[in-house]
């Protein structure tokens, strides 16, 4: 048993192993001691989005609704309305600002790279550069004056929402 499964709180966290080695046995041996899945490189990065939704819908994860209404730290972010509220306070937001906003609050503590960020407010198609999403991030963290503390850059990786 892996120390994944026998740690109770990370216990129903999926697992997908990425990795250059594509030999049989290192599959089964990955499969066999824990991973809800096995990617091999190279792969596609549209493929390696099906596998991770294909698993998180096989692990039956909570996945907060689109539409349900977001109350975290000083927030309350209202998709349907497309407003945000800090410490009670109405907060204008560009579209763009507002699905950052959204998608970095709906999974809290999850970090986001600049590419998922832009496949999730543009969609996979759209051509970006990485520095485009630093400048909304810039943008929207001014906006949110001191609260915009609660989006944190992952060096190297992208942004999280502070848990």
């Amino acid at each position: 048993m892996s120390a994944h499964q026998e740690e109770p709180s990370t216990s129903h966290i999926p697992v997908i192993i990425l990795t250059a080695k594509s030999e049989e046995s290192d599959i089964i041996t990955g499969l066999e001691v824990g991973a809800d899945d096995y990617i091999a490189k190279p792969f596609s990065p549209k493929i390696l989005t099906a596998r991770i939704r294909a698993v998180l819908r096989r692990s039956n994860l909570p996945i907060k609704d689109d539409q349900a209404i977001i109350r975290i730290h000083e927030f309350i972010i209202h998709p349907g309305r497309h407003e945000v509220l800090i410490a009670g306070k109405p907060v204008q937001l560009t579209f763009t600002e507002f699905k950052i906003l959204h998608l970095l609050s709906r999974r809290a503590g999850w970090v986001f790279s600049r590419y998922q960020i832009v496949d999730v407010v543009r969609g996979d198609d759209y051509a970006v550069t990485d520095r485009s999403v630093d400048v909304q991030i810039v943008s929207l963290r001014k906006k949110l004056g001191k609260s915009g503390k609660a989006i944190e850059t992952v060096r190297g990786v992208g942004y999280r929402f502070k848990e």
